[in-house]
């Protein structure tokens, strides 16, 4: 046959279905609970999506003998090549054991002139060809005759060996290479999870205290932010009567609302001249999002992964079903602090970032904008560098709530977080630190991301160049692969033809007459 590409004249072109058994699979019914968790192992698609090993020996779930026998599943043989062939067309993996599957795989039972690993490497790397094989409306799907038709470049069995060796081997160190940034990545979060814990507790910052004695007592420090907090709301008061054209009534000073005091009993005790306070002590107030549909053309609106670290990425966004005078109340300002509102992790609900600058966005009902109160006092962008501590972090989860999978917190739960306050050049100096830290951090993760799809092109290339003869020298000696292919067509010719099984139907139950005399 002619084939995808040139090849040695020591290959041969042929088919998958020419040299291989195709083999289906099935579900037992869900029902019956005789045909589950038994002794037979059973794979899903899904038991290959995010699967590295080159084999498998069971899935999440088993089936009895009795489930094998009453369903179009099949025990497979080790050595079987599984390739699922529908949602998605691709998982590919090795039988490290007898296994049987569900219908969503086609799977290739190779012969002894056939190597597991060669077909398991080129099935790897002909996922192109088996998609474009397919067939479907809803999803693709490649049917077990298309299957068998699929292009197979078949080399002499030695010349296979060798060139899975060498696969193996480049892999092997490409592997290496990823190995080692992920450690480096590793090392870098714990060094940065120990500097969050120095900042917080005043470690870091301890020579340069020493060196520049604080002129007042955090108590002092705080009574200096309340008394900001105050002058700033009613300032706001001042300017929303002046708005509406009314002078402010007399008593209007007694409906400000004192915020949540600290209770400091179970936190370590802070440097001179720091102080702890609640998020409600150092915010004059917060405000939910709003809830909005996806609509082209519309205003854009932050999507909840904007908040990824220290400062809100205002590029991550989706376009809302609104327009700018209903987004104006929620536009996202310059020095905004914005906390997730919920998520599926308990890890990330409650994470924050800091609004670096102000843009033609405004941000979704999965936040809270937080407004600081005294920014001469209290840097919104210091609180972003810190929240990601455990101090913080342990009381954020503490006060979270679950429902249907989603943890959540609410604006009344975050007015008691605790946060320390250092004097404002302390608080400049932490917030430089941690600014070289997430650089450092950012710069690494850009490295693995580069190096991950330069290794990615580079499987590929040792894949093609493999499959195309190019990767190992051929050897005159091997038995060329045409004698292998006449080969397994005489076996294949002298095996009885198999029957196709059928699963036995379940008798029907007569029904018993109720007519007199029956």
């Amino acid at each position: 046959m002619r084939g995808e590409w040139a090849i040695p004249e020591s290959w041969r072109w042929t088919r998958l279905g020419e040299v291989t058994r195709v083999v289906g699979g099935g579900t037992p019914k869900t029902g019956e609970p005789d045909y589950w968790n038994g002794d037979v192992p059973w794979l899903t698609p899904a038991d290959l999506s995010g699967y590295v090993r080159k084999t498998i020996g069971h899935g999440a779930r088993s089936i009895t003998a009795s489930g094998l026998a009453r369903s179009a599943a099949r025990l497979l043989p080790t050595g079987t090549v599984l390739f699922s062939s529908r949602a998605p067309i691709g998982y590919v993996a090795i039988a490290a054991n007898p296994i049987a599957t569900n219908q969503g795989f086609k799977s290739f039972v190779p012969p002894a002139e056939v190597s597991s690993s060669f077909l398991f490497h080129y099935l790897r790397s002909a996922k192109a060809i088996a998609i474009r094989s397919a067939s479907g409306t809803t999803f693709k799907e490649l049917s077990k005759k298309r299957a068998a038709l699929l292009p197979f470049p078949l080399a002499p069995l030695s010349e296979q060996h060798r060139i899975v060796t060498k696969i193996e081997s480049l892999f092997a160190k490409l592997d290496e290479g990823v190995a080692a940034l992920k450690r480096a990545e590793a090392n870098l979060e714990r060094y940065r999870a120990s500097v969050l814990k120095a900042a917080v507790e005043g470690r870091l910052t301890e020579q340069w205290r020493r060196e520049n004695p604080p002129e007042e007592t955090g108590e002092e420090l705080l009574g200096r932010i309340l008394i900001e907090r105050r002058k700033r709301w009613e300032a706001e008061q001042l300017a929303k009567f002046a708005a509406k054209g009314r002078k402010p009534p007399r008593n209007w000073k007694v409906k400000y609302k004192e915020p949540v005091a600290p209770d400091t009993g179970k936190l370590p005790e802070l440097p001179e001249g720091w102080c702890w306070a609640t998020v409600d002590q150092v915010a004059l107030g917060m405000r939910n999002g709003r809830s909005v549909r996806t609509r082209a053309g519309g205003f854009p609106v932050l999507r909840l992964s904007a908040i990824t670290g220290a400062v809100l990425d205002d590029r991550d966004i989706k376009e809302g079903d609104w327009g700018p005078k209903k987004a104006e109340p929620f536009r996202v300002r310059q020095g905004d602090f914005f906390v997730s509102r919920g998520n599926g992790s308990l890890d990330l609900v409650g994470r924050a970032s800091f609004a670096d600058r102000a843009g033609d966005v405004a941000f979704p009902d999965t936040m809270i904008r937080v407004t600081f109160a005294c920014r001469r006092l209290v840097r919104a962008r210091f609180v972003a560098a810190i929240w990601n501590s455990q101090c913080i972090r342990r009381q954020i989860t503490a006060c979270a709530k679950t429902s249907a999978g989603i943890f959540k917190i609410n604006q009344l739960d975050l007015r008691g977080v605790l946060v320390p306050v250092p004097p404002i050049a302390e608080q400049d100096l932490i917030t430089g630190s941690h600014r070289k830290l997430e650089s450092a951090r950012s710069s690494l993760a850009n490295r693995i991301a580069a190096w991950r799809q330069h290794t990615s092109r580079l499987r590929q290339s040792i894949l093609k160049r493999a499959f195309e003869g190019g990767l190992v020298p051929q050897d005159p000696a091997d038995e060329p692969a045409s004698v292998l292919l006449e080969r397994i067509r005489a076996e294949r010719a002298a095996k009885p033809k198999r029957s196709k099984r059928r699963s036995p139907k379940p008798r029907r139950q007569r029904r018993s007459s109720s007519r007199p005399g029956a």
